[in-house]
């Protein structure tokens, strides 16, 4: 696409000589000589310049006033002032209506071709982000979040409220696979801020050094390795939304950070001296439960309190089993075109399997089996056989995990997590050692100090120390 540059300019030598210089490089160019000609330009909705090189002061009007009129609904057009007059009133006033340049002829026409091409690079890119934020907008649509149960409907509807609410942090809580990624896209999308960043980041996937350094940035020789200055995700974020997934795996250190930015909106990059202002939505997410992680010490209450603005909590896909047929014949669909297929059929038999499964990944999980099924397909048939679906805990034909207390059933599918895991197994233990410390210590091959805490911690008893020395 050719780009197309408006110049205003009442001096016929200069804007002739422009114009033929910027057709010559292969832009589409028009040129006005004066401020009446170009408010009416600018008022023709079908006109989408990439760039304005206006004078300043045009024979009827100030070029400044037209940028001021017509610049908030041309966000991806970027304005260059050229002025015989060098003033700093008028300088600052350009620069913050948000004027690419303010310069002062004669300008030298390397230096002009040099800030022409990167205020295009600007627009441009701009232009690029206002299309991806338009097609991401169609394709998080409300109606993203697939279901016609009731509970899918109120989902739907809270996300239709809190996309038009102007929240300054909220936390998306539900099981692993419930689709809190989806919705902080539909939250995102459908909001005044779509046109600006979506920035995510996983707060467990990084050690937590890097973590600190990818969140607030770092400026050069900050530490070693740092080469260069690096704008951080908060940073990046500024307008937009900022996505902290598993928020409840951040480290405390950084947790304090995050809590000063939220109530300051400044951050200051590792090894900064100067504050920056950010204004930033947060949306964050987790599969904890982050009252016991306060109650354990492993999560601050004051960050907790000042993200739960507003706290979603996403239905699992056992509590809402009957938007499978709106999900299945989705998700199938999905697949069979990136994988060339074409599965339309489904038995009654793998309905029947599909509504009688627990689900513990969610919908997760759901997608991960029948892309497997579509992949594996030799027919238009959904293939049973590849369904593989492990029979439920409580569904199970093995006696001892039905009536076998000392043993132990941890699912591995993200549904339970590391602390409820631990707790399970000494919660077992001692029922089966009648609360005899000493004994699930030495079972367990650890100490009686060892387990006297975990006791604590997960409350799993009132007194720690009866029995404890039965041998």
């Amino acid at each position: 696409m050719i780009d197309t540059i408006l110049i205003i300019e009442d001096e016929k030598l200069l804007g002739s000589e422009l114009q033929r210089h910027y057709l010559k490089l292969g832009y589409e160019v028009i040129w006005l000589q004066s401020y009446a000609e170009a408010q009416r330009k600018l008022q023709s909705k079908k006109f989408d310049p990439s760039l304005i090189l206006s004078d300043l002061n045009l024979p009827d009007g100030n070029g400044l006033d037209l940028l001021e009129e017509h610049g908030k609904n041309m966000s991806s057009c970027e304005w260059i002032f050229l002025t015989g007059y060098g003033d700093v009133p008028d300088s600052v006033r350009a620069l913050r209506l948000g004027a690419f340049d303010f310069l002062t002829k004669p300008c030298p026409q390397e230096q002009l071709d040099m800030i022409i091409r990167s205020a295009l690079r600007s627009a441009n890119a701009q232009r690029r982000l206002q299309e991806k934020s338009k097609d991401a907008s169609q394709r998080y649509a409300f109606d993203t979040f697939i279901g016609s149960s009731n509970v899918a409907h109120q989902t739907q509807q809270l996300l239709r409220q809190l996309s038009q609410a102007p929240f300054s942090a909220l936390i998306l809580s539900g099981e692993t696979g419930t689709g809190k990624g989806l919705a902080t896209r539909i939250l995102h999308y459908n909001s005044t801020r779509a046109k600006e960043a979506l920035i995510e980041l996983n707060c467990s996937a990084l050690p937590k050094d890097l973590l600190e350094s990818e969140l607030f940035g770092h400026e050069a020789g900050a530490f070693t390795g740092a080469t260069s200055r690096h704008r951080g995700l908060v940073e990046q974020a500024n307008g937009g939304t900022l996505f902290l997934d598993e928020i409840g795996e951040m480290p405390l250190d950084l947790q304090a950070k995050l809590l000063k930015v939220i109530e300051d909106r400044k951050i200051r990059r590792i090894g900064g001296e100067t504050e920056i202002q950010v204004d930033i939505q947060i949306i964050a997410a987790t599969n904890r439960n982050l009252q016991d992680d306060i109650n354990n010490g492993s999560f601050r209450a004051d960050l907790y309190h000042r993200l739960s603005v507003f706290e979603l909590r996403l239905p699992t896909l056992r509590e809402r089993l009957e938007d499978l047929h709106d999900l299945v014949p989705e998700i199938i669909a999905e697949f069979n075109l990136k994988a060339g297929k074409n599965v339309s059929k489904i038995s009654s038999h793998v309905w029947t399997m599909l509504e009688q499964y627990n689900w513990p990944g969610n919908v997760r999980e759901l997608r991960n089996v029948l892309e497997r099924c579509v992949i594996l397909s030799t027919s238009s048939d959904l293939p049973e056989q590849w369904l593989q679906l492990q029979a439920n805990p409580e569904n199970s034909c093995c006696p001892e995990l039905k009536h076998n207390a000392s043993d132990i059933y941890l699912p591995t599918d993200g549904s339970m997590g590391l602390d409820d895991m631990i707790s399970e197994i000494v919660s077992t233990m001692l029922k089966k050692y009648d609360n005899n410390v000493s004994e699930v210590a030495r079972v367990l091959k650890t100490t009686r100090e060892k387990v006297r805490y975990r006791i604590e911690k997960y409350q799993l008893r009132k007194s720690s120390s009866q029995q404890e020395d039965h041998q």
